[in-house]
């Protein structure tokens, strides 16, 4: 480690996991939700009754994943799973009033924040920042691994 830039990049790494694991603790502590089972929970909340199939696109999660995650906040009591009266095999997924009171509660997660200041860039930072992202995974050896655009560090199906 005699490189002068590897301990300052150690560092900026540390901070920026230190940081996503505080958000989940503070978020779990709250609401006792995952950033993941949050995320869906919003999207629910702010469609209204979504298919776990509209869902998984929209968060770019599998379908295997939202059905996981939903199994989990039904069984919690936060989302309702109801058939739909045209065509039986569909699901439509709502959220409880519980559900929402979570949602309205949870705080700021540092995803909503890495969203909004990473959009405020100008397009050649968000660039550079992307490059420099895809760079650190292949130096890390996981750039072929494949990940939700979820910045959390546990399971995402938790």
């Amino acid at each position: 480690m005699d490189d002068p830039l590897t301990i300052p990049a150690l560092r900026a790494l540390r901070r920026i996991l230190r940081a996503s694991d505080l958000s989940s603790r503070q978020l779990a502590t709250t609401t006792g939700l995952t950033p993941s089972q949050l995320l869906l929970m919003q999207e629910i909340v702010d469609r209204g009754a979504s298919t776990p199939t509209q869902l998984a696109a929209s968060l770019r999660f599998s379908q295997a994943t939202v059905t996981n995650i939903c199994d989990r906040l039904e069984k919690a009591g936060l989302v309702a799973r109801n058939r739909d009266v045209d065509d039986r095999r569909r699901i439509h997924l709502t959220a409880t009033e519980a559900g929402k009171a979570a949602a309205e509660a949870a705080p700021n997660l540092l995803q909503t924040r890495f969203v909004e200041n990473y959009a405020a860039l100008p397009q050649w930072e968000q660039a550079m920042i992307l490059a420099g992202l895809e760079k650190l995974a292949e130096v890390l050896g996981v750039a072929a691994s494949d990940a939700a655009p979820l910045l959390d560090a546990g399971a995402i199906a938790r």
